[in-house]
């Protein structure tokens, strides 16, 4: 009987604690008005802009290791599909739109594709 609660207390707290990371990540993006939707990190600063897209300053962008992995999952929970890589560039896509994500370092730029 205590295995049983013993498990079934583990995988509660597991449980639990996916759910709150997931809603916990989901908060720190939000949805950019001229970029589909797109979610970029609330805690990125807005450096430059034109026509095509946006780039921001944003301390956990990297070109070794790309975005992290909360990003990763706000961009597949947001119905974006991860596409094909050519070094810091990544292409997102949803349904007809397309995203080039370029994350280097401390460095994050959102180009809109047409």
């Amino acid at each position: 009987m205590k295995k049983v609660v013993g498990w079934t207390l583990t995988l509660a707290t597991l449980l639990i604690g996916g759910v709150l990371y997931y809603f916990i990540t989901l908060s720190l993006y939000e949805p950019s008005k001229d970029s589909f939707d797109f979610p970029v990190p609330i805690n990125a600063e807005l450096v430059q802009e034109n026509g095509n897209g946006k780039s921001y300053d944003w301390s956990k962008a990297s070109e070794e290791n790309g975005i992290p992995f909360g990003y990763k999952v706000v961009l597949k929970a947001n119905g974006w599909k991860k596409g094909e890589r050519e070094g810091a560039s990544v292409y997102y896509t949803k349904g007809n739109h397309k995203i080039d994500l370029i994350s280097t370092t401390d460095h994050l730029d959102i180009i809109t594709v047409k």
